[in-house]
């Protein structure tokens, strides 16, 4: 059996390295743009009727690259619940 001695720096230098390294392999990245099942999920909606008005009043933001397809900003979303948040007492 080896021993490995490692002073008490490189050993925590040693496991973040590690821990960068998991992060990068098993991190998904989020599409910018999601389609209107996913927005309407995220927003909790199942009306999308509802999506038109938020769209309509311009609370998020959209994009139309073909006339039946239109794609939803996460990160507008993601502003658009902040700003609907409700601080507990």
């Amino acid at each position: 059996m080896k021993v490995i001695c490692l002073e008490e720096e490189a050993f925590y230098e040693l496991v973040e390295q590690v821990v960068a390294r998991i992060k990068d392999k098993t991190s998904t990245k989020e599409d910018k743009w999601i389609s209107d099942e996913d927005a309407m999920q995220l927003l909790n909606i199942k009306s999308k009727t509802t999506m038109q008005k938020l769209r309509d009043q311009g609370k998020i933001r959209f994009t139309q690259p073909q006339k039946k397809i239109i794609l939803y900003d996460r990160d507008s979303i993601n502003e658009y619940l902040e700003k609907h948040a409700r601080e507990t007492f």
